[in-house]
Protein backbone atom coordinates (compact mmCIF):
# COMPACT_ATOMS: atom_id res chain seq x y z
CA UNK A 1 0.00 0.00 0.00
CA UNK A 2 0.06 2.47 1.26
CA UNK A 3 2.77 4.32 -0.48
CA UNK A 4 1.99 13.76 -3.80
CA UNK A 5 0.96 14.86 -6.19
CA UNK A 6 0.23 18.53 -7.02
CA UNK A 7 -1.69 18.88 -10.41
CA UNK A 8 -3.14 22.17 -12.08
CA UNK A 9 -6.53 21.61 -13.53
CA UNK A 10 -9.46 23.13 -13.64
CA UNK A 11 -12.46 21.10 -13.19
CA UNK A 12 -13.10 19.60 -9.70
CA UNK A 13 -15.83 17.16 -9.21
CA UNK A 14 -16.65 16.70 -5.68
CA UNK A 15 -18.53 13.58 -4.60
CA UNK A 16 -20.43 13.82 -1.23
CA UNK A 17 -19.98 10.70 1.29
CA UNK A 18 -23.13 9.18 3.51
CA UNK A 19 -23.40 5.85 5.20
CA UNK A 20 -25.91 3.27 4.27
CA UNK A 21 -27.36 0.47 6.25
CA UNK A 22 -23.68 -0.52 8.25
CA UNK A 23 -21.74 0.07 5.47
CA UNK A 24 -20.41 3.30 4.33
CA UNK A 25 -21.94 3.82 1.35
CA UNK A 26 -21.01 7.11 -0.46
CA UNK A 27 -23.91 9.50 -2.28
CA UNK A 28 -22.32 11.51 -5.03
CA UNK A 29 -23.97 13.27 -8.00
CA UNK A 30 -23.68 11.94 -11.41
CA UNK A 31 -22.53 13.68 -14.61
CA UNK A 32 -26.19 15.10 -15.08
CA UNK A 33 -26.29 16.51 -12.09
CA UNK A 34 -28.44 13.90 -10.59
CA UNK A 35 -27.87 13.10 -7.01
CA UNK A 36 -27.36 9.23 -6.25
CA UNK A 37 -30.05 9.79 -2.96
CA UNK A 38 -32.89 11.20 -5.60
CA UNK A 39 -31.98 7.78 -8.20
CA UNK A 40 -31.52 5.27 -4.86
CA UNK A 41 -34.91 3.31 -5.58
CA UNK A 42 -36.22 4.91 -8.98
CA UNK A 43 -37.62 2.55 -11.29
CA UNK A 44 -36.17 0.96 -14.43
CA UNK A 45 -38.28 -0.53 -17.10
CA UNK A 46 -37.09 -3.68 -18.93
CA UNK A 47 -37.62 -4.65 -22.34
CA UNK A 48 -40.31 -6.65 -21.25
CA UNK A 49 -42.03 -3.50 -20.50
CA UNK A 50 -42.29 -4.85 -16.55
CA UNK A 51 -41.19 -2.26 -13.89
CA UNK A 52 -38.28 -3.10 -12.07
CA UNK A 53 -36.16 -1.76 -9.10
CA UNK A 54 -33.27 -0.46 -9.20
CA UNK A 55 -31.48 -1.32 -6.47
CA UNK A 56 -30.29 1.24 -3.57
CA UNK A 57 -27.38 3.42 -4.37
CA UNK A 58 -26.80 2.82 -8.38
CA UNK A 59 -25.10 5.13 -9.82
CA UNK A 60 -24.90 6.31 -13.56
CA UNK A 61 -27.36 5.08 -16.54
CA UNK A 62 -27.45 1.96 -19.13
CA UNK A 63 -27.39 4.77 -21.44
CA UNK A 64 -24.25 6.13 -20.79
CA UNK A 65 -21.82 3.71 -19.33
CA UNK A 66 -18.73 2.39 -21.32
CA UNK A 67 -19.85 -1.04 -19.55
CA UNK A 68 -22.89 -1.59 -18.39
CA UNK A 69 -22.95 -3.54 -14.89
CA UNK A 70 -26.66 -3.58 -14.76
CA UNK A 71 -26.81 -1.91 -10.91
CA UNK A 72 -24.23 -4.17 -9.84
CA UNK A 73 -23.04 -4.04 -6.01
CA UNK A 74 -18.98 -3.95 -5.89
CA UNK A 75 -18.42 -4.12 -2.35
CA UNK A 76 -14.82 -2.13 -1.72
CA UNK A 77 -13.19 -2.82 1.49
CA UNK A 78 -11.49 0.80 2.99
CA UNK A 79 -9.79 1.18 6.65
CA UNK A 80 -12.10 4.38 7.16
CA UNK A 81 -8.73 5.62 9.10
CA UNK A 82 -6.18 6.33 6.50
CA UNK A 83 -5.59 9.92 4.92
CA UNK A 84 -6.47 10.94 2.42
CA UNK A 85 -7.92 7.78 1.08
CA UNK A 86 -10.22 7.16 3.44
CA UNK A 87 -11.78 8.02 6.62
CA UNK A 88 -15.00 8.97 9.01
CA UNK A 89 -15.31 12.65 9.54
CA UNK A 90 -15.36 13.18 13.39
CA UNK A 91 -18.04 15.90 13.30
CA UNK A 92 -20.26 14.79 10.13
CA UNK A 93 -19.80 11.07 11.09
CA UNK A 94 -19.92 11.12 7.47
CA UNK A 95 -17.53 8.79 5.24
CA UNK A 96 -15.11 10.53 2.89
CA UNK A 97 -11.52 10.32 0.96
CA UNK A 98 -10.24 9.69 -2.61
CA UNK A 99 -10.98 6.11 -2.56
CA UNK A 100 -15.23 7.27 -1.44
CA UNK A 101 -14.98 9.85 -5.11
CA UNK A 102 -13.10 8.08 -7.58
CA UNK A 103 -15.10 4.49 -6.95
CA UNK A 104 -18.30 6.74 -6.97
CA UNK A 105 -16.95 7.82 -10.40
CA UNK A 106 -15.90 4.57 -11.81
CA UNK A 107 -19.76 3.54 -11.26
CA UNK A 108 -21.12 6.56 -12.51
CA UNK A 109 -19.32 5.19 -15.72
CA UNK A 110 -20.20 1.55 -14.92
CA UNK A 111 -23.97 1.83 -13.82
CA UNK A 112 -22.84 -0.13 -10.55
CA UNK A 113 -23.52 0.82 -6.89
CA UNK A 114 -20.40 0.91 -4.78
CA UNK A 115 -20.50 -0.63 -1.31
CA UNK A 116 -17.94 0.46 0.85
CA UNK A 117 -17.38 -2.02 3.72
CA UNK A 118 -14.86 -1.16 6.40
CA UNK A 119 -12.01 -3.25 7.01
CA UNK A 120 -8.69 -3.54 8.88
CA UNK A 121 -5.75 -3.14 6.90
CA UNK A 122 -3.87 -6.34 8.30
CA UNK A 123 -5.80 -9.28 6.15
CA UNK A 124 -7.14 -7.12 3.34
CA UNK A 125 -5.34 -8.31 0.24
CA UNK A 126 -5.86 -11.90 1.89
CA UNK A 127 -10.17 -11.20 2.19
CA UNK A 128 -10.29 -9.58 -0.91
CA UNK A 129 -8.43 -12.78 -2.79
CA UNK A 130 -10.58 -14.90 -0.61
CA UNK A 131 -13.76 -13.23 -2.35
CA UNK A 132 -15.12 -11.92 0.60
CA UNK A 133 -14.64 -7.91 -1.11
CA UNK A 134 -15.15 -7.42 -4.85
CA UNK A 135 -12.28 -4.81 -4.39
CA UNK A 136 -9.73 -2.83 -2.10
CA UNK A 137 -8.92 0.71 -1.92
CA UNK A 138 -6.52 1.81 0.67
CA UNK A 139 -3.86 3.27 -1.89
CA UNK A 140 -2.60 -0.68 -2.21
CA UNK A 141 1.02 -1.21 -4.33
CA UNK A 142 1.29 -2.52 -6.84
CA UNK A 143 3.79 -6.13 -6.39
CA UNK A 144 4.77 -9.05 -8.02
CA UNK A 145 4.28 -10.62 -4.39
CA UNK A 146 1.01 -9.42 -3.94
CA UNK A 147 -0.42 -10.27 -7.71
CA UNK A 148 0.06 -13.88 -6.94
CA UNK A 149 -2.81 -14.23 -4.75
CA UNK A 150 -4.92 -10.83 -6.30
CA UNK A 151 -5.13 -9.14 -9.73
CA UNK A 152 -4.39 -5.20 -10.10
CA UNK A 153 -5.41 -2.25 -11.93
CA UNK A 154 -3.92 -0.36 -13.88
CA UNK A 155 -2.14 2.10 -11.65
CA UNK A 156 -4.20 4.95 -11.12
CA UNK A 157 -1.28 6.81 -9.33
CA UNK A 158 2.52 7.08 -8.20
CA UNK A 159 3.83 7.76 -5.33
CA UNK A 160 7.29 8.03 -3.47
CA UNK A 161 8.10 6.71 -0.03
CA UNK A 162 10.17 9.11 1.66
CA UNK A 163 11.63 9.51 5.85
CA UNK A 164 9.50 11.92 8.42
CA UNK A 165 11.72 13.06 11.03
CA UNK A 166 11.22 15.48 13.95
CA UNK A 167 11.99 19.65 13.33
CA UNK A 168 15.71 20.29 13.30
CA UNK A 169 17.22 16.50 13.08
CA UNK A 170 20.80 16.77 11.96
CA UNK A 171 21.92 13.53 12.43
CA UNK A 172 20.86 12.18 8.79
CA UNK A 173 19.89 13.75 6.06
CA UNK A 174 19.05 10.30 4.20
CA UNK A 175 18.25 6.85 4.14
CA UNK A 176 21.66 5.89 3.76
CA UNK A 177 23.19 7.98 6.66
CA UNK A 178 20.29 7.08 8.39
CA UNK A 179 21.86 3.20 8.19
CA UNK A 180 24.76 3.61 8.96
CA UNK A 181 24.24 5.40 11.91
CA UNK A 182 23.51 1.51 14.07
CA UNK A 183 22.38 3.81 17.13
CA UNK A 184 18.94 5.11 15.10
CA UNK A 185 15.36 3.15 14.86
CA UNK A 186 13.13 3.66 11.94
CA UNK A 187 9.01 3.09 12.53
CA UNK A 188 6.69 2.35 10.11
CA UNK A 189 3.34 0.58 9.51
CA UNK A 190 3.34 -3.06 9.74
CA UNK A 191 2.45 -5.33 6.53
CA UNK A 192 2.69 -2.54 3.97
CA UNK A 193 5.38 -1.81 1.48
CA UNK A 194 6.96 0.70 3.94
CA UNK A 195 7.64 -2.20 6.16
CA UNK A 196 9.18 -3.84 3.09
CA UNK A 197 11.30 -1.45 2.17
CA UNK A 198 12.85 -0.72 5.80
CA UNK A 199 13.90 -4.62 5.62
CA UNK A 200 15.72 -3.57 2.86
CA UNK A 201 17.66 -1.48 3.98
CA UNK A 202 18.21 -2.38 8.04
CA UNK A 203 17.79 -5.44 10.18
CA UNK A 204 14.54 -6.32 11.92
CA UNK A 205 15.85 -5.19 15.71
CA UNK A 206 16.43 -1.51 13.97
CA UNK A 207 12.84 -1.36 12.85
CA UNK A 208 10.05 -0.71 15.05
CA UNK A 209 6.24 -1.58 13.21
CA UNK A 210 2.62 -0.34 14.58
CA UNK A 211 -0.80 -1.37 13.79
CA UNK A 212 -1.18 2.11 12.12
CA UNK A 213 0.43 4.99 11.04
CA UNK A 214 -0.77 7.55 13.55
CA UNK A 215 0.68 5.85 16.10
CA UNK A 216 4.26 5.31 14.31
CA UNK A 217 3.98 9.47 14.01
CA UNK A 218 3.55 9.73 18.06
CA UNK A 219 5.90 7.38 18.57
CA UNK A 220 8.97 9.90 16.73
CA UNK A 221 7.36 12.75 18.03
CA UNK A 222 7.78 11.01 21.63
CA UNK A 223 11.07 9.82 20.70
CA UNK A 224 10.46 6.39 20.46
CA UNK A 225 11.92 6.36 17.00
CA UNK A 226 14.03 8.55 15.47
CA UNK A 227 12.39 8.29 11.95
CA UNK A 228 9.41 6.80 10.08
CA UNK A 229 9.34 5.59 6.29
CA UNK A 230 6.08 6.47 4.97
CA UNK A 231 4.43 7.70 1.62
CA UNK A 232 5.28 10.88 0.68
CA UNK A 233 1.36 11.93 0.72
CA UNK A 234 0.31 10.71 3.98
CA UNK A 235 4.29 12.48 5.21
CA UNK A 236 2.78 15.87 3.61
CA UNK A 237 -0.80 15.78 6.03
CA UNK A 238 1.37 15.08 8.89
CA UNK A 239 3.64 17.72 8.03
CA UNK A 240 0.49 19.95 7.52
CA UNK A 241 -0.84 19.32 10.74
CA UNK A 242 2.41 18.82 13.07
CA UNK A 243 4.15 21.52 11.10
CA UNK A 244 6.32 22.47 14.29
CA UNK A 245 7.07 18.96 15.08
CA UNK A 246 7.92 16.81 12.28
CA UNK A 247 9.15 17.69 8.52
CA UNK A 248 10.02 15.10 5.66
CA UNK A 249 13.68 15.06 4.91
CA UNK A 250 15.82 13.59 1.97
CA UNK A 251 15.25 11.89 -1.47
CA UNK A 252 12.69 9.48 -2.49
CA UNK A 253 13.56 6.10 -1.37
CA UNK A 254 11.33 4.45 -4.27
CA UNK A 255 8.13 4.94 -6.27
CA UNK A 256 5.44 3.18 -5.99
CA UNK A 257 2.34 2.66 -8.53
CA UNK A 258 -1.11 2.47 -6.99
CA UNK A 259 -3.61 0.13 -7.77
CA UNK A 260 -6.95 -1.41 -7.18
CA UNK A 261 -7.25 -5.22 -6.12
CA UNK A 262 -9.31 -8.21 -7.13
CA UNK A 263 -9.71 -11.20 -6.11
CA UNK A 264 -8.04 -13.43 -9.13
CA UNK A 265 -9.86 -13.74 -12.44
CA UNK A 266 -12.26 -10.94 -11.36
CA UNK A 267 -14.58 -9.87 -14.44
CA UNK A 268 -14.60 -6.11 -12.98
CA UNK A 269 -11.18 -5.79 -13.74
CA UNK A 270 -11.41 -4.93 -17.45
CA UNK A 271 -14.04 -2.61 -17.25
CA UNK A 272 -13.24 -0.95 -13.67
CA UNK A 273 -9.77 -0.05 -15.88
CA UNK A 274 -11.56 1.30 -18.59
CA UNK A 275 -13.91 3.82 -16.07
CA UNK A 276 -9.70 4.83 -15.15
CA UNK A 277 -8.66 4.95 -18.37
CA UNK A 278 -11.63 7.44 -19.05
CA UNK A 279 -11.58 9.49 -15.89
CA UNK A 280 -7.09 10.09 -16.72
CA UNK A 281 -8.16 10.95 -20.34
CA UNK A 282 -11.22 13.37 -19.12
CA UNK A 283 -9.48 14.65 -16.55
CA UNK A 284 -11.24 13.64 -13.92
CA UNK A 285 -8.88 11.53 -11.96
CA UNK A 286 -6.68 14.84 -11.83
CA UNK A 287 -9.37 16.41 -10.52
CA UNK A 288 -9.68 14.30 -7.40
CA UNK A 289 -6.73 13.73 -6.93
CA UNK A 290 -5.97 18.09 -6.72
CA UNK A 291 -8.78 17.50 -4.18
CA UNK A 292 -7.27 15.46 -1.47
CA UNK A 293 -3.62 14.99 -2.72
CA UNK A 294 -3.24 19.27 -3.26
CA UNK A 295 -2.54 21.80 -0.79
CA UNK A 296 -6.37 22.70 0.18
CA UNK A 297 -6.76 18.92 1.55
CA UNK A 298 -6.32 20.13 5.61
CA UNK A 299 -8.41 16.93 7.29
CA UNK A 300 -6.33 15.69 10.20
CA UNK A 301 -5.76 12.92 12.21
CA UNK A 302 -7.44 14.66 14.81
CA UNK A 303 -10.44 15.44 12.49
CA UNK A 304 -11.72 12.07 11.59
CA UNK A 305 -12.09 9.09 13.94
CA UNK A 306 -9.45 6.59 14.75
Amino acid sequence: MKSKLLIVITMIIVMLAASCQGTSQAATTDAAGNNSAELAGTEAVDPTGVATQEPEGCLGSADTALVDLNCQEVTIAVENAYLPFNYIELETGEPGGWDYDTWNEVCNRLHCTPVFVESAWEGMIQSVSDGQYNTAGDGITITDKRAEIVDFSIGYIKLQQRLLVRVGEDRFDSMDTFVADESLILGTQAATTNYETAIEYLPEERIKAYEQFPFAVQALIAGDVDAVIIDEVVGLGYQGQEADKVELIGPSISSDELGFIFPKGSDLVEPVNQALKSMMSDGTLEAINLKFFGPSFDLTYDDIQG
